[in-house]
């Protein structure tokens, strides 16, 4: 344990560095002088967590087919926690007079506040992947379209597939996101309904708060309590590398079966070979993708849609294996 939690000090010092780096200077495509493209930026969460690199990646990607319709400014946030750091990029985007923003937020109702200042200045707001509070909204009169998928039926997937490998009364575990976080609720939710609808225990449910190095030292104080554990529910894959180390290091691989959440490379390659049950894909690499086309549409027919449900999809070792082969 000792060994591996100082293995992920440097690497989460190495991540967090390149995440200050990409925090702090905004990377953004020079504009020609006198265009009159809009300008969207895209403010994300821990951009050391694989899941929001591969939605910048899949931005980028984007902008690089469509540079004639936009400019784009990209965000991040050192760490998932840092919700302060994320009020600071919206604030510094109202700054700069950017026309619409895109945002992952990191806590559901702390970010409320700066996005009504964004839209009181005319900025176009479209919330992706973790949903804001409707009551806080609601509160402030304030109505910002959310584009994103039903997380509370993804992680019912993930539930109900592990149903089928295991039996009624099997005990197993939640590792939750942060518990302030919309996406976080719904995924616990959606976990509790799949597991005790198949009639299975749950031994603890306890927070990880989106982080490997924090899923693997929770998972292992789990493993060490619940002895008779069948399984580890992770509300994302982060979680769920922390807690297929733990599993590891406690001697029980092969015993305890995990599932995350995202379909990070990492962890689709666990999945194909075994090690790791499934995971759910809600395709990060269009989310961002998806919100700013929104954006677009909003800002071309200044008016605002109704929110858009995005897919999820489960996957297995046997969904791996009959997916198309990449060219």
């Amino acid at each position: 344990m000792y060994k591996f939690t100082q293995v992920l000090g440097r690497v989460a010092l190495c991540a967090l560095a390149v995440a200050l780096f990409a925090g702090c200077q905004a990377k953004e495509a020079p504009s020609a002088p006198g265009s009159e493209k809009p300008r969207i930026a895209l403010i994300m969460k821990s951009l050391a967590n694989e899941f929001f690199k591969t939605m910048a990646q899949g931005a980028d990607d984007f902008h690089a087919k469509n540079g004639d319709r936009f400019e784009l400014i990209v965000n991040g946030i050192p760490n998932e926690e840092d919700v302060a750091g994320q009020v600071a990029l919206v604030e510094q985007m109202i700054a700069r007079g950017v026309d619409a923003i895109i945002i992952a937020p990191a806590d559901s109702k702390a970010l409320v506040g700066v996005l009504d200042t964004a839209t009181k200045q005319g900025i176009v707001v479209v919330n992706i992947d973790n949903k804001l509070d409707a009551q806080v909204l609601t509160e402030r009169g304030l109505t910002i379209p959310f584009v994103g998928p039903d997380n509370k039926a993804g992680a019912r997937l993930a539930a109900d597939y592990l149903a089928t490998k295991l039996q009624s009364g099997d005990a197993v575990a939640i590792l939750e996101g942060i518990p302030s976080a919309f996406n976080a609720q719904q995924r616990k939710l959606g976990l509790e309904e799949g597991v005790q609808a198949a009639g299975m225990k749950i031994a603890t449910s306890q927070a990880a708060n989106w982080e490997m190095a924090k899923a693997n030292e929770v998972a292992s104080g789990i493993l060490n309590e619940h002895v008779d554990l069948k399984a580890i529910l992770c509300a994302n894959d982060s979680m769920a590398l922390g807690a297929h180390a733990a599993v590891r290091e406690s001697g029980k691989a092969g015993q305890i079966l995990i599932t995350g959440y995202d379909n990070i490379a990492a962890v689709a390659e666990l999945v194909k070979s075994g090690a790791i049950l499934c995971t759910v894909d809600q395709h990060g690499d269009q989310l961002a993708v998806y919100g700013i086309e929104f954006a677009l549409d909003i800002l071309a027919k200044k008016g605002a849609p109704e929110d858009r449900q995005t897919p999820v999809d489960l996957v297995t070792l046997d969904s791996l294996q009959s997916a198309p082969a990449q060219q």
